[in-house]
């Protein structure tokens, strides 16, 4: 018998394929051109050129909002594509906007000017915007697997996200740009928006999440003439458009807050109902009336 011996079957190692198809490749083609879309932008901030760097930014917003549908709809999402696009948004959203308004607040700070002196505190704001930009959207990595589970969340994101934060930051830019004055490229401006952009991407503040949303039959024409006519607007004065959307969206955040408000207590209230419910039908259940009677 010593001579048998059985024989551990060996475990086969997965099989890497050789060939891959192209169709897997495309979302994380897309990631990429929206880091390069971001680099490129720290490019012309560099050189103060602040449309093209604005642009820069937008087109990576665009290819953002582009990749993560395409991998749906190819089936070809996967763990490298989350990790590549989360790098993508910190240089996107995080790296360039920042740069932009630092760029954007020196080109009017004169050396005989206070705020001369002040350009240390000036970098350290463009830093923190960066940095609360990467710790948002680390948190977001984190919730992907064990997010907020209550309902009251389905319609609303925690904190500000990546290209909404890089989108309000730039709002005094883009108003710049419209209106061609320097009144509004001041550097109290620029530090005030690097300050509340940062902290409302790195709070558990709700903002909007367009998701979930649903739109009633009787308003799907007045919403398509609605977006027929931002895009009219968007094709004729493009910085205000974009000015105003960002206004709009800057005070979506405290009505937001209202409305998540609204809704935890709704949903609170009716845990209560609930538990209340359920201990009368225990109390009846044993109750020596109900028993006698089984």
């Amino acid at each position: 018998m010593g001579k048998f011996r059985f024989r551990k079957k060996r475990k086969r190692k997965p099989r890497i394929p050789r060939e891959i198809p192209i169709r897997t490749m495309i979302p994380n083609l897309i990631t990429l051109l929206a880091a390069a879309s971001g680099i490129t932008s720290i490019r012309y901030s560099c050189q103060e050129h602040w449309r093209p760097a604005v642009v820069a930014i937008l087109i990576a917003c665009v290819l953002d909002g582009l990749d993560g549908s395409v991998a749906r709809m190819l089936r070809s999402t996967s763990k490298l594509g989350a990790q590549l696009d989360s790098l993508a948004d910190f240089v996107s959203f995080g790296v360039a906007p920042a740069l932009l308004m630092y760029f954007w607040i020196m080109q009017v700070v004169s050396p005989e000017s206070f705020a001369y002196d002040l350009r240390g505190l000036f970098w350290a704001l463009a830093l923190f915007h960066a940095m609360c930009c990467a710790f948002r959207l680390a948190r977001f990595n984190v919730m992907l697997d064990a997010g907020p589970t209550q309902p009251y969340w389905k319609h609303f994101f925690m904190g500000l996200p990546a290209p909404g934060g890089a989108g309000i930051l730039m709002t005094p830019i883009v108003w710049q740009l419209h209106t061609e004055s320097t009144a509004i490229q001041s550097p109290w401006v620029g530090c005030a928006m690097l300050v509340v952009c940062g902290i409302l991407m790195a709070s558990r503040a709700p903002t909007i999440s367009a998701k979930h949303l649903r739109i009633p039959a009787k308003r799907v024409v007045p919403v398509l003439l609605a977006v027929m006519f931002a895009i009219g607007m968007l094709v004729s004065q493009f910085w205000l458009t974009l000015g105003v959307i960002g206004l709009l969206y800057l005070a979506s955040i405290p009505l937001c807050g209202i409305w998540f408000l609204r809704l935890r207590r709704r949903h609170e209230a009716q845990q209560k109902v609930n538990l209340k419910r359920a201990v009368e039908h225990a109390d009846f259940e044993q109750s020596p009336v109900n028993i006698g009677f089984r």
